[in-house]
């Protein structure tokens, strides 16, 4: 029967969740006291979890992908579908639609943001301040940044980094909608950017 090949399936599925965890950690160097502290979850559920004493549940294998900064469906072993591309979710926040370029639990995140045109004067928005570091480059229309004591316009081809705990806020500074890639790294990894190369062109100074 189809059900009695399905939960053969998902029992295998299961059984190889074990030791996948165990790789992990020891990829990671990282000693089950030290997953403990990390994800909340006890000393003992996490050995049998690996050992395949104890079945592993969505409440379990969330924040351990957190922690191991893998996606779920790396955990589980998921099949590969071949197919690399990523189907984005638009969300939209205070007004700006953000679409989503990664699909990684941890590390950078990336982003498209589109900022709707201006429709009457400006209004300052709000500045914010929190943990990370941020790398954004316009593609098109320009950008208003406010950073600290800064007021900066940019504009297509431009780029900035920042670090966010200094208070910060952008929005639109034309009349046409403007787009920007934004690299968002929550621990506050910065992006390197090399402007040019280490060495000069052959028979240049």
């Amino acid at each position: 029967m189809a059900t009695e090949e399905q939960d053969e399936e998902l029992a295998g599925v299961l059984t190889a969740v074990g030791p996948r965890l165990r790789a992990l950690r020891r990829r990671r160097g990282t000693t089950l006291a030290q997953l403990s502290e990390t994800t909340g979850i006890s000393l003992s559920t996490l050995s049998r979890l690996e050992s395949g004493q104890r079945r592993p549940t969505l409440e379990l294998l969330l924040p351990l992908a957190r922690a191991h900064r893998v996606a779920l469906d790396e955990l589980v072993g998921a099949p590969e579908t071949g197919d690399p591309r990523i189907r984005p979710r638009p969300f939209v926040r205070h007004g700006h639609t953000f679409v989503p370029l990664t699909r990684n639990f941890g590390g950078v995140h990336a982003f498209k943001q589109i900022l709707p045109p201006l429709d009457g004067p400006p209004v300052e928005p709000e500045l914010k301040v929190h943990e990370g570091y941020e790398w954004l480059y316009v593609l098109s229309g320009r950008v208003r940044l406010l950073l600290g004591e800064h007021d900066l316009v940019l504009s297509a081809g431009e780029a900035a980094e920042f670090d966010t705990r200094t208070p910060h806020a952008f929005f639109n500074a034309g009349p046409q909608a403007a787009e920007f890639l934004s690299l968002f790294g929550p621990q506050g990894e910065r992006i390197h950017v090399r402007a040019r190369p280490t060495t000069p062109p052959e028979g240049r100074p």
